[in-house]
């Protein structure tokens, strides 16, 4: 019954982001192992929008490491649990609740014996930044607390690299880089503290070559060159060859010629989903207090209250004249945001 309520939610998720996302590519999926146990460790730009991506673009039923600020309502936390996501305590959320971390490091790895999956954004937090900040220890705890107690496991890590065309903008795009697989045993010697630093170190190189990384003492000015020189952001290795080249002979994108048409079918989009979007501008987006969670919170909307909006306005057509026209209304209003998100 949960793999049930989780392909049935996976396959919702999946088909908001077709509509949400003007394409969503995925690369090196073929990396991730079978029956084996993973950890997936991903850099982590733009907050719950970056597990769900992961969720939904791959081939395994997964555990994920989730901030523990999002399951401090008892619903929300039910439902998160139910997706298989488990609350990770960070210094911000108090020394005291640290110790919470033992016990879900310890179902972590019973999950990884029975050859589960689980994901963790290893970088401790999110931020808009296109670069991979440096990573916290949580994850090598669980590698080598596993490892100890498990001598016989072949845990496998695989680095994900989760790219952004803008990030804020919408409708966006995405590319998500699936690494080789590394086996986690060849980091364990008699040393810890050494292994601990080597994994990673390890992980964060393989992480930046899966994703922009620019680096941290000139990122201000190498961000302005690569937006003045509208690069790829979806091809990370393109990316990170144009900066090393010191920005010559880098790949860009070509400016669209149908941005006036983009204009007009966006306003017409905007207009039969009046009151979701006014929701959005007026209600949910003045709250966020982190922008890293703006596509999140769009896409909450764009999932829960747009379609809802779309059945009702379908269902009062259909009282007031016919089932054809609530018909041609549905249709048309499925065709023009499909059509205004992939053009």
């Amino acid at each position: 019954m949960q793999k049930i309520w989780l392909y049935v939610w996976r396959g919702y998720i999946r088909m908001g982001m077709f509509f949400y996302f003007r394409r969503v590519n995925v690369f090196g999926l073929e990396n991730l192992p079978k029956n084996q146990p993973v950890l997936i460790l991903g850099n982590h730009r733009n907050a719950l929008l970056d597990a769900l991506l992961v969720a939904c673009y791959t081939n395994r039923l997964s555990h994920y490491l989730t901030r523990a600020g999002v399951f401090k309502k008892n619903v929300v936390s039910k439902f998160l649990k139910s997706l298989q996501m488990l609350p990770v305590y960070r210094i911000r959320d108090g020394w005291g609740n640290l110790t919470n971390n033992n016990a879900i490091f310890e179902n972590c790895t019973e999950l990884l014996n029975k050859n589960k999956t689980v994901v963790i954004f290893p970088e401790g937090g999110h931020d808009l930044v296109r670069r991979v900040r440096p990573l916290s220890k949580g994850f090598t705890r669980i590698v080598f607390d596993s490892l100890e107690k498990y001598p016989e496991m072949d845990l496998q890590l695989v680095p994900v690299g989760l790219n952004f065309q803008e990030t804020l903008g919408c409708p966006d795009s995405a590319s998500i880089y699936y690494g080789k697989p590394i086996a986690a045993k060849k980091f364990v010697n008699s040393n810890r503290n050494e292994g601990v630093v080597n994994l990673k170190t390890k992980i964060q190189m393989e992480m930046a070559k899966l994703t922009a990384d620019i680096p941290k003492d000139t990122y201000e000015h190498d961000l302005k060159i690569l937006d003045a020189l509208n690069v790829n952001y979806l091809n990370p290795e393109s990316v990170n060859r144009c900066i090393k080249n010191k920005f010559e002979n880098c790949e860009t994108r070509k400016p669209s010629k149908l941005n006036w048409l983009r204009t007009i079918l966006k306003y017409l989009l905007i207009l039969n989903l009046l009151v979701p979007y006014v929701i959005w501008k007026k209600v949910a987006q003045p709250k966020i207090k982190e922008l890293e969670f703006t596509a999140t919170f769009r896409f909450a909307i764009a999932i829960t209250l747009v379609p809802l909006y779309i059945i009702l306005i379908t269902l009062i057509l259909g009282g007031l004249f016919n089932a054809s026209i609530a018909l041609i209304y549905l249709i048309s209003v499925l065709l023009l945001s499909l059509i205004t998100v992939k053009l």
